[in-house]
This record gives structure tokens, C-alpha cells and sequence, in this order.
């Protein structure tokens, strides 16, 4: 592709059941601070729809955004249940140091499995937290193996042959770090 790509996440937004439970578990737990706030009202899909709009900073500028509405109704209709599925989550990069400090406060906030459980994938450990919404938050650290130049340019220069492969019914690992 020639064309220029997006530069970087600028928010991924999702409706909270209660935002001030949501602001403790991004702010004090995860760490992500609570960066704007906005209260709006507008004319969304034929109704003037009121609602609060919080955005968690992550480092790079990015942020994770929540909405919860004034109008129960609404908040029906733009907030369904996050499905319970753990294959239905946000994923966030962490360094090891990090990773340890919100295991940590995960742990004295009192969750236990199954809402919260840590994977090794070889490439990388997750660690796994239902947030007050039900939805899964992954802290990912990778491996420092699994992420050498050599390694990031091997995964590029073979990613469409190994969904081709994949699609294709050959269904063998290409996991090689476990």
C-alpha cells in the first residue's frame, strides 16, 4: 500500500453500566489516569440523545473511552452486554515491571478467577481482568525473544502466507515459543 495509514489508535469507546466504578478500575487499579471528560447532548439517530463521554489516557496519547447515558433507554440501546467470551477483549501493552504492579492491585482489589487468570502464550504473558462492565482487559508483556527485529520481520514477510495456510485447512501451530 502507498497511501498513508492511520498514525495511532485515537480512542476505542465502549458503554459503561456505572462510570464512576469504571473510573476506580481504569484509574486506580489499572493506572490509566482519567484524561477528559465530556458531558453532551446531541441529535443522534433521530433523538437527542444526553450522555457522559471519559477518556483513560494510555501513553502513547491513545485513550480508552466510556459512555454512559441519562436515558435508560438509551443506555439499553447502545449498551448490550459484552458477550462472555474471552476471545472479546481490549489488549494493552505493558512492560514486565508494569504488568507485576497491576497484578498486584488486581489482586488487593479481590479479584479471583475466573475474573481474572493469567495466559503464557511463549510469545508473550497475559494477564486477563474483567473490568466493571464485564469486558476483558489483557496486559500483555511480550517476551523480549518474541519481539527481536529478526523475529517482527520474519512474522511480517510471512503473515499472508500463513492465513492462506491457515484458511486453507493446515491448522498446525506456527507457535514456535512454546
Amino acid at each position: 500500500m502507498s497511501a498513508r495509514r492511520p498514525t495511532r489508535l485515537h480512542h476505542t469507546a465502549y458503554v459503561s453500566k456505572d462510570l464512576e466504578k469504571t473510573r476506580v478500575f481504569y484509574e486506580e487499579i489499572i493506572g490509566l489516569p482519567l484524561v477528559a471528560t465530556w458531558c453532551e447532548a446531541d441529535e443522534l439517530f433521530g433523538e437527542v440523545r444526553t450522555y457522559c463521554h471519559c477518556f483513560f489516557g494510555l501513553e502513547d496519547g491513545s485513550a480508552l473511552a466510556f459512555f454512559q447515558f441519562a436515558n435508560d433507554r438509551d443506555q439499553s440501546l447502545f449498551g448490550p452486554s459484552m458477550p462472555a467470551s474471552p476471545f472479546h477483549h481490549i489488549a494493552l501493552l505493558v512492560d514486565a515491571e508494569t504488568q507485576r504492579a497491576i497484578e498486584s492491585r488486581i489482586e488487593r482489589a479481590g479479584y479471583r478467577a475466573p475474573d481474572t487468570y493469567v495466559l503464557e502464550h511463549g510469545y508473550c504473558r497475559s494477564v486477563y481482568v474483567k473490568d466493571p462492565n464485564d469486558m476483558i482487559v489483557e496486559l500483555t508483556c511480550d517476551a523480549p525473544k518474541a519481539i527481536a527485529p529478526e523475529v517482527d520481520e520474519a512474522r511480517r514477510k510471512d503473515a499472508h502466507r500463513e492465513l492462506a495456510r491457515w484458511l486453507a485447512g493446515d491448522h498446525t501451530s506456527n507457535n514456535t515459543y512454546r
